[in-house]
This record gives C-alpha cells, structure tokens and sequence, in this order.
C-alpha cells in the first residue's frame, strides 16, 4: 500500500506596522464615523506601513524572518517562496525574489502569484504540489500587500476598509495524514469591472492624465462586490465541505478572508458554524488582501489542536474565490 504524501502547514510568521490607523482618525479625512464604519465592516482599526521607500516586501521579510525563528529553519533549506500580492513592489522583478534575497533563501527559486484576495489560496493550492509530488521538501507560502500605496484617502467607500500586514506559512511533507486535504478554486474575469485598478497596467499605463484622474486607486463597486463574495464564498465553502463529507460540527475552525464582517457571518451560517469557531481578525487590521488568511492564523496559531479540521475560503477581484481545506499538522509549542 503506497504511502500519501500531503504537504502540511507546519509552522506560521507574521509581520503588522505599527502604525494604527482608527476609525476616528479616518473621520477626519472623510465624511464618516465610527458607528457607521463598525456597523456595516466590523472594523476598527487597521496598520499603515510609513516609511520612505518601503514596500510589500518589508512585510514579507519580517513576516519570513519570524517564520524561520519560530520553526528553526535554514532559510538555505528553502527549495520555493511564493509570494501572493496584489501590490508588488515593482512591476518587476517580483516581490517574491526580493524577499528571497533578503531572508537569505539563496537555494530556492521564487515567484509571484496575483489573484487579489483569493491570491494566498492561489499560492497555497501551488506550493502544496511541489511537496506533494516530491520534488521539494520546504516551500514557503507568504502573503503581503502593502494595500495603502493604492487606496484613495479622499473616497470613504474603500480608505475605510484596507489596511497593510503580511503572513507565511512553511510547508512540508506529512504522511500521517496531516496537510492540505483539498481545494476548490474558481474564477469569473467578467467580475472584474465591479473591482479593479483603473491604470498602472499595460492596458491604461501611467501618464499625468491618470494621475490627475486618479485612477491608480482601488476602484469598488460595493454592492455588487457584497453580493458576490457573500454568495461565492458560502458556495465553495459548502462544496468542499460536501466532498470531504464533512458537517459544520466536524469543522474546528473556518479561516476566512476578511473582507466585511456581515460576508463571515454569512459564509459562516452557510457552513452551520457557531461564531466561535471563526477567525476574525478584521476589527484590529481590516481587510489585508492577501496578508489576512495567514495574519488569521498566526493570530489564533495558539488555540490550533493537531488534527483541526480548518476550512479556508476567500473572494478577491477578478473576481476570484475559493476554499481549502487543512487538517492542522501540530499543537502550539
């Protein structure tokens, strides 16, 4: 009987700034208030990367760098690093090789991946393949956005909802069982004119005009994004729920995209989950695109019992979504 390799998350980093952008203060640069800001989000507060010359990978570094701290490891031993980031720090090269270079990962090779908030998931599915077909043994998965070099502090629709942070995760062989078990991973591209960056890509690229038009901001059709993330993301969750025959009371815990608290609370109630069995996270960081599902974990990595069913799932433009499932791999140290 042939022996299953899966890859398993066996250890997590995590990196936030320290500057804390409160709901109170965006009163000040936009028509809004607290009360209206925490009813409809959740939110309330979010880290801002300041700096002269930072960027995503500062984040990714610090949040590696931890990494390799906490599980002991030669960052000379890493075969991959994957970087998910809607904001990279350059065109290129990618970020990823940036924060290869500066954590010391001189054997691995690297890359981005690019699928805005369901970029993690991305990366997560491709990391798990290199393990799972052997030809590497330690693969680093981070997500990191920097999502305030892009927001419009002048439009209280989407100033509100980003903030900056970076996780990552190390994968590596398990054969007892333990790992990522599944994935379901969609996308739709006709979403993308409900959530885009107007310019800054080939097709629009920058000039004074876009400046001036400030088109190199998030641009967020709210309604129409709610609708689809909270339909999307019940969806899939339930599906792969289904194919692991799987009921809300087997689940320990969904990790899921912190986009809008009202989108978890759905998804969850989709899944027949009790809200004590979701990460939430989005009142202290808000929505760090590809840094949540991650940042999630390390937030909760001391309540996680080895063999904890875990769904994750999440909905980013493009549109994107998507959900995975984990079988957590060990117990808090």
């Amino acid at each position: 009987m042939s022996i299953t390799t899966k890859a398993a998350i066996t250890g997590i980093g995590a990196y936030v700034p320290d500057y804390v952008l409160t709901n109170k203060e965006l009163e000040k640069l936009v028509d809004t208030n607290d009360a209206w800001i925490t009813e409809r989000t959740g939110i309330k507060e979010r880290r801002i990367l300041k700096g002269e010359g930072l960027g995503t990978s500062f984040m990714g570094v610090r949040a590696v760098q931890d990494l390799l701290r906490k599980t002991k490891t030669d960052p000379a031993d890493i075969d991959l690093l994957i970087c998910a980031t809607t904001t990279p720090d350059f065109v290129f090269p990618a970020t990823a090789n940036l924060i290869a270079s500066e954590v010391g990962a001189v054997n691995s090779f690297s890359y981005d991946m690019q699928a805005a908030c369901s970029g993690f998931l991305y990366a997560l599915t491709a990391g798990s393949q290199f393990i799972e077909t052997g030809k590497y043994k330690k693969v680093v998965v981070v997500g990191a956005d920097k999502m305030s070099s892009i927001i419009d502090y002048q439009d209280r629709a989407t100033c509100i909802i980003f903030g900056d942070g970076a996780g990552a995760v190390l994968l590596e062989p398990n054969t007892e069982g333990f790992g990522i078990l599944d994935a379901v991973l969609q996308s739709d591209g006709a979403g993308w004119v409900h959530l885009h960056q107007k310019a800054g890509g080939s097709r629009r690229p920058p000039s004074i005009e876009t400046v001036q038009a400030r088109e190199h901001y998030v641009y967020q059709e709210g309604a129409a994004v709610f609708k689809h993330a909270v339909k999307r993301m019940a969806e899939v969750s339930q599906q792969i729920m289904q194919r692991n025959h799987l009921q809300g009371s087997d689940v320990a815990w969904l990790n899921p995209h912190q986009a809008n608290k009202r989108i978890v609370d759905a998804t969850a109630n989709a899944m027949n989950l009790s809200l004590d069995k979701v990460m939430m996270t989005i009142e202290k960081y808000g929505n760090t695109t590809n840094g949540t599902l991650p940042l999630n974990f390390a937030y909760y990595e001391k309540s996680l019992r080895k063999g904890d069913n875990i769904i994750l799932a999440a909905f980013g433009g493009g549109f994107t979504w998507g959900s995975v499932y984990v079988k957590w791999a060990y117990n808090p140290s």
